[in-house]
């Protein structure tokens, strides 16, 4: 396919879901309706080109030990989301 059907701005929008606001590249992609896939890639891109301040130095192990931790943390808040939304639903069944 020769040129691509999102514009620069949209893909930006996109991808600073994922890096300000920490949400997961799955559930970005599902709210905008687009592959997970195609987000990822537009992520991975926008990290190449803006790398963070705080991580251009780290050594190799570093670097994996933070994205791990980020990972950790992204699952810890999309648990802590389902168990409100759980007890929301509990609550209202109780009534």
């Amino acid at each position: 396919m020769s040129g691509s059907k999102f514009s620069p701005e949209f893909k930006n929008q996109v991808v600073l879901e994922v890096v300000d606001k920490h949400r997961t590249i799955k559930s970005v992609a599902e709210s905008y309706n687009l592959v997970a896939q195609t987000v990822g890639v537009w992520v991975k891109d926008y990290r190449k080109e803006h790398p963070e301040p705080e991580t251009e130095n780290l050594t190799s192990t570093e670097s994996k030990e933070i994205e791990s931790l980020r990972k950790e943390l992204r699952e810890a808040r999309m648990e802590a989301d389902f168990l409100k939304k759980a007890a929301a639903f509990f609550a209202r069944e109780s009534l």
